[in-house]
């Protein structure tokens, strides 16, 4: 019971890592950066997905997996798109908060825009920095504003070079208009997770149903059926493999397509 106690309090004793990041952003030394293995790219993804199914089914079995690597790919794909959005969207939100306040304290516009840029984050810095020289210049700020990222950060920068202009053509206060458009990007990014957070019950279900067809197989396979045999040997075998695992990623990326329609705009 003792050592328990003692071990207990060791365990509440034990620093943070985080206050060792903290002493070495004071002091000014840096860790040495951790091997990461890269990522493959999706060429490499799905040639690897080819050989493997080649040499476990056949040619057919390597069509299927390359349609299945190629499914997969595009899936994740698209969360991780998701995801970035979202975060650029929290970024440009801060952003804008940064920039309100130094408009309210009765700074330049072009000064609260580069004082925004430099606490933002990076995909977001260049994007104020923009700003802050088409308003040093008095410039059209629609113009400087790169819209080439994700389709909700290209709505949200139009938003906000629409508050912007509406603000200067009918002499509104800025820092008025470019709050009430921060609010709405935070309420649209806020509805967005909830959303996204509702789908992942039909996401499971969509899984779960696409992997069906693998038990199905299983299930042959324990009553001595052999589909295996029959999918990897025969032509006739290969030409069904190839349908099923068709169809299978057609369902993935239909119920994909369905649950990943949620996006901030």
């Amino acid at each position: 019971m003792v050592s328990l106690l003692l071990a207990s309090l060791a365990l509440l004793c034990w620093p943070d890592i985080r206050a060792g990041t903290r002493l070495r952003a004071i002091t000014g030394q840096h860790s040495r950066k951790r091997f990461r293995a890269p990522r493959p790219s999706a060429v490499t993804a799905i040639v690897a997905a080819v050989v493997t199914g080649w040499l476990l089914a056949g040619p057919g079995g390597a069509v299927a997996a390359a349609l299945l690597a190629a499914t997969i790919r595009r899936q994740t794909t698209a969360r991780a798109a998701n995801r970035q959005s979202l975060t650029a969207m929290d970024g440009l939100a801060e952003a804008l908060r940064t920039l309100v306040a130094g408009l309210r304290a009765g700074a330049h516009p072009a000064a609260a825009a580069e004082a925004a840029a430099e606490d933002a984050h990076s995909p977001i810095a260049p994007t104020m920095r923009a700003i802050a020289a088409a308003a040093r210049l008095d410039g059209d700020i629609t113009a400087v504003l790169d819209t080439t990222g994700s389709p909700a950060l290209a709505t949200a920068l139009g938003r906000v070079a629409t508050a912007w202009q509406l603000a200067q053509r009918h002499g509104l206060p800025l820092a008025d208009v470019l709050d009430a458009a921060r609010r709405d990007l935070d309420l649209r990014a806020r509805f967005t997770r909830q959303v996204l957070a509702r789908m992942a019950g039909p996401r499971s279900s969509a899984l779960v149903l696409s992997l069906l067809p693998l038990l199905g197989i299983a299930l042959g396979e324990g009553i001595g059926a052999n589909p295996l045999r029959l999918l990897t040997s025969s032509g006739l075998g290969q030409m069904l493999l190839v349908v099923g695992v068709a169809l299978l990623c057609a369902g993935v990326a239909w119920s994909g397509r369905i649950t990943n329609r949620v996006v901030v705009r």
